[in-house]
């Protein structure tokens, strides 16, 4: 079991399809960030590719999880951000799915259901537009990519963690 109390913080996608790489793209910006000034040290960037049972193992025994991913919404404006939080159990329906075929609906029902829901998660879901083959984040997605990385140093100071005075 991963220590309790920590911060953990989740890239989904695959970033040779385009778009879908904006949570990678987050993490690599948090990663720069990081290097100036520091997170918290119970702070785990880590990246992922969608899959239930990895996230599950990502986010197991934390305070609280962060995950950003890329998603489709109908009708979808590429770039604008989702911000879900799922407290207390409760997770609100959003308009967009996951642009993965296992969308982070089912890790968090089946987190629910073996007692696995890190106290807090909040979901940063990024509209695509392009999710063929291919590197690089369309212009409007990549423009989000430093918002949602300002918008979750806020979600880590909210949490009660001033940054670590050293490197990280």
């Amino acid at each position: 079991m991963r220590r309790r109390g920590r911060i953990a913080v989740i890239g989904v996608g695959n970033e040779f399809r385009r778009d879908d790489g904006v949570g990678w793209a987050v993490l690599a910006r948090l990663r720069e960030r990081a290097e100036e000034r520091a997170l918290p040290p119970d702070t785990d960037l880590a990246t992922c590719d969608g899959d239930p049972g990895r996230l599950l193992g990502l986010w197991e025994g934390a305070r609280l999880a962060v995950v950003v991913d890329a998603a489709h919404a109908h009708p979808g404006t590429p770039g604008r951000v989702h911000r879900l939080a799922l407290d207390a159990g409760l997770v609100a329906q959003p308009s967009t799915t996951s642009s993965h075929g296992l969308g982070l609906g089912e890790a968090v029902e089946l987190a629910r259901v073996l007692g696995m829901l890190p106290e807090r998660l909040i979901v940063y879901a990024v509209e695509g537009a392009e999710s063929e083959f291919g590197t690089g984040l369309s212009p409007a997605v990549a423009a989000a990519v430093e918002p949602v990385a300002t918008a979750i140093e806020g979600e880590i100071a909210r949490s009660g963690h001033a940054p670590a005075g050293g490197q990280r």
